[in-house]
């Protein structure tokens, strides 16, 4: 229920301000605007105020305003001087311009109200490598400081991820990192057309390398598991294993995933005291059938290491918008980036997500508290925003393409080459809600 309530209260806040920018310059600019609706479909709530309808419909993917226009019907003689397609083209611009460009304040907006109530940045260490993973491969090591990806310098571990991921599947990608011991040292990622740089996206976009570092103490264990059963609490450091030291915790892991049902005679510490237990993992089968073994037990991040790595504030207001600015402006030009690499065949398909994927993540972000949803909700609107600026006919951008040729040539495009674009656009996006789809259900069911 909180996942389907902040996905809507989503699409609310960003579909609707989208289209009160485009509303608000039509009638700025003179435009006679009949509906204002919020969802497709036939609505369930209408309110008549002046000439406009307000609308809610029942499938929440999106919204429209609806103008006075001599293309879309009969328009009474004295509407005429209030149709759009009647006005010059530079407030046709305005007008079509206004809804991404409104997304796009609003995430500077949304940015700069989270940053108000504090900022963390994890500064771009390496604090585990995950064995047999992308990054293992290319040779990183726990304590490296990510310095550069292709030459780009990295602050954050963020910056340094998203570098590192869209450039993954376009070729090498050159990390500069300076190494525990102070060393400069270049490690490259080569895994372009592999099945692991494939499954980039579907993993969230990990290729092995994660900014924390955990320990072999405890620190969950859940209700009625196998480990609470064997007496272990949070805090207690596991030592060995049926007379097996080990020093991992993803030893561990793998430990117990691979003794379901086995009895394992487990040796932890406690208070400076040493304790042996017996501990049987439960059996569960995973989706491709195999049984992995589930002892309920999480481990403890090093909070010496997270010291290092964690850097946290709280920015003045006027510090605050301008880092939302920045961050705008930043993801904004990210976003063109991955575009062009997707047009070109240098980015993976599976990076577009859909209505599932942003429900799903709307949830979580929801979950974790006001912030992470600021910042999911911005992150969206820049999407949103960017998106319906691409030259696309029936999106946003196309029509400032027409709008725009038409002012330079003097009169409009032709209609024939106006039909054709449109069929070209409608196909486009139909492909891309398709594959959106696909995707989605892939991640959850596949």
């Amino acid at each position: 229920m909180q996942t389907l309530l902040a996905f809507i209260v989503a699409i609310l806040i960003l579909v609707s301000l989208h289209e009160f920018g485009h509303y608000i310059v039509a009638r700025w600019c003179g435009v006679k605007v009949l509906r204002f609706s919020v969802g497709f479909g036939k609505p369930f709530f209408t309110k008549k105020r002046g000439d406009t309808e307000w609308c809610l419909a029942p499938i929440p993917l999106g919204g429209y305003v609806k103008m006075v226009d001599t293309r879309e019907g009969n328009v009474a003689e004295e509407d005429l001087p209030y149709a759009f397609d009647k006005q010059h083209p530079a407030k046709r611009i305005a007008i079509v311009a206004a809804g991404p460009l409104t997304n796009l304040a609003l995430a500077v907006l949304l940015y700069g109200l989270s940053f108000s109530f504090g900022v963390t940045e994890i500064r771009p260490y390496v604090g585990m490598v995950e064995p047999a993973s992308i990054a293992a491969k290319a040779g990183f090591q726990p304590g490296d400081k990510i310095r550069s990806v292709n030459g780009t310098e990295v602050s954050e571990w963020g910056d340094a991820q998203t570098e590192m991921v869209l450039n993954v599947e376009a070729g090498k990608v050159a990390v500069d990192v300076q190494t525990a011991s102070g060393q400069a040292v270049t490690r490259v990622i080569d895994a372009a057309g592999t099945p692991e740089a494939g499954k980039i996206a579907q993993n969230n976009g990990n290729i092995g390398l994660w900014p924390f570092k955990i320990t072999n103490r405890i620190g969950h264990v859940a209700e009625n598991s196998p480990a609470q059963q064997a007496g272990l609490k949070e805090g207690d450091r596991l030592i060995s294993a049926n007379g097996r030291e080990i020093g991992e915790w993803a030893a561990w892991a793998e430990l117990f995933r691979n003794s379901p049902g086995q009895k394992l005679d487990v040796v932890y510490e406690r208070g400076g005291r040493t304790f042996q237990t017996a501990l049987r993992p439960d059996t569960v089968e995973l989706k491709d059938g195999t049984l992995a073994g589930r002892v309920g037990v999480a481990a403890q991040r090093d909070e010496a290491w997270d010291k290092q790595v964690r850097h946290e504030y709280t920015p003045s207001v006027g510090q605050a918008f301008k880092m939302g600015w920045d961050k705008m402006v930043g993801y904004s030009a990210t976003t063109l980036e991955f575009f062009g690499k997707l047009v070109t065949g240098n980015a993976s398909t599976s990076h577009i997500s859909g209505p599932l994927m942003i429900a799903d993540v709307a949830g979580r972000t929801a979950a974790l508290g006001l912030q992470s949803y600021l910042e999911f909700l911005a992150l969206v609107s820049i999407s949103l925003g960017i998106m319906n600026l691409l030259p696309v006919p029936v999106l946003d951008g196309g029509h400032l393409v027409y709008y725009t040729a038409e002012w330079i040539r003097g009169k409009p495009l032709s209609e024939r080459i106006q039909a054709i674009g449109l069929r070209f656009g409608l196909a486009a996006m139909l492909m891309l809600m398709m594959l959106a789809f696909f995707n989605d259900i892939n991640r959850f069911f596949g």
